[in-house]
């Protein structure tokens, strides 16, 4: 598989969407890719990721509107088939870190979505 036309080439994210790296795949479609976390902190603990490269929720535009809406709505879907509890009884965390001071490490737009019976390794 190749990278995406908007692919970083050093981008860990990027070479897990082209197949380059290994991964637990959860969900793919034209766009998306979600995976199992490799540290999780919860139960369920995936992210998902736009395939296109986007370094960070920094650097969201309108056009990417359509996009983050539909990562939004996959979450939930997601988080229960991989064994959330429904809401209100249950739940799950959808964090989007940005920045250095907000605890982002790969510079590539993911979010974390992590929920399962409590007590949590982190969070």
């Amino acid at each position: 598989m190749s990278l995406h036309p908007n692919a970083d080439p050093h981008c860990i994210f990027c070479k897990i969407v082209a197949g380059q790296i290994p991964s637990r795949k959860v969900y793919e479609d034209d766009d998306i890719y979600a995976f199992h976390d490799i540290a999780p902190w919860a139960p369920v603990h995936f992210l998902l990721i736009p395939k296109q490269h986007i370094p960070s929720m920094a650097q969201v535009t309108p056009e990417h509107e359509r996009l983050l809406g539909r990562m939004m709505v996959l979450a939930p879907k997601l988080a229960l088939e991989l064994g959330c509890r429904p809401y209100p009884e249950g739940g799950f965390r959808i964090i989007a870190n940005t920045g250095a001071d907000g605890a982002q490490e790969v510079h590539h737009l993911h979010l974390h979505v992590m929920g399962g019976p409590r007590p949590w390794a982190r969070g």
